[in-house]
């Protein structure tokens, strides 16, 4: 088997994937692409852009080292496998902030590393932005206050897990649960610690595989008015309640057991 069949077959493993559901996502048949894994044939050059955007990976790499010898922290931390968009600038040289609307967000999980996707989407400018790459998030749900539904979040695109930094917020792609804005706690070997500033919701782990993309905040943009009791004082006193009652129903589910 040659190093790239032994590295694709490693990389479904590493997403508790099945040979069905990665061909589906290829376009191809599952015969075809079990060809792939067994060494049998190669892939050709359309399909294996196809593959390295599917696992994040950079042809590169897939085809050239055992990816088993390297942990998938410090794959998604070299150099060369950072997989750049492209900035894009209107007539007057400012950025091209892209826009994903609500009614498109989960598409955005098939369709983030397509062109033509990216290309079809409206886009404002912000002069007031730094350089970078920018992309515009919908906000959704209240676990990050002052937040609301319907909000945009824009954020600098990341291309290294480098530049990233515990307390701040970040917009990430994942494969479960799509387009996800929360706050990063803790960086370990193989996941992301995240909260969100709501404190009724509960910390938890995000496996560093299961990340597409990460967008770090920079601004927002708000659709509804805020009102004057979004901020009031009682306002977090009924979130604490809030969450004081959901560990009470815990322990009682435990005990009921």
């Amino acid at each position: 088997m040659s190093i790239l069949s032994e590295n694709i077959r490693y990389l479904r493993n590493q997403i508790s994937s099945s040979q069905q559901k990665v061909a589906d996502a290829l376009f191809i048949t599952r015969g075809r692409y079990a060809k792939y894994e067994d060494g049998a044939s190669e892939p050709p050059i359309e399909l294996l852009l196809r593959i390295s955007r599917y696992f994040h990976i950079s042809i590169d790499l897939m085809v050239s080292v055992d990816l088993r010898r390297i942990s998938i922290k410090e794959i998604m931390e070299l150099p060369d496998n950072r997989i750049l968009l492209p900035v894009k600038v209107d007539e007057a040289g400012e950025n091209r902030i892209e826009i994903i609307p609500h009614r498109a967000s989960m598409g955005y999980l098939t369709g983030y590393s397509d062109p033509e996707y990216i290309e079809r989407l409206q886009n404002i400018t912000l002069p007031f932005l730094g350089l970078g790459k920018y992309r515009a998030f919908p906000a959704e749900g209240d676990s990050m206050p002052p937040h609301k539904d319907g909000a945009y979040i824009i954020g600098r695109y990341i291309d290294s897990f480098g530049q990233l930094k515990t307390g701040k917020s970040y917009v990430f792609i994942t494969r479960e649960e799509g387009i996800t804005y929360k706050r990063l706690k803790e960086i370990s070997n193989d996941r992301f610690l995240l909260s969100a500033d709501n404190d009724f919701y509960d910390p938890y782990a995000l496996p560093i595989s299961d990340v597409f993309e990460i967008w770090e905040y920079t601004c927002s943009i708000a659709t509804d008015e805020f009102k004057k009791e979004d901020f009031a004082p009682d306002h977090q006193t009924i979130i604490q309640m809030l969450k004081e009652l959901k560990s009470e129903i815990k322990e009682l589910r435990s005990k009921n057991k």
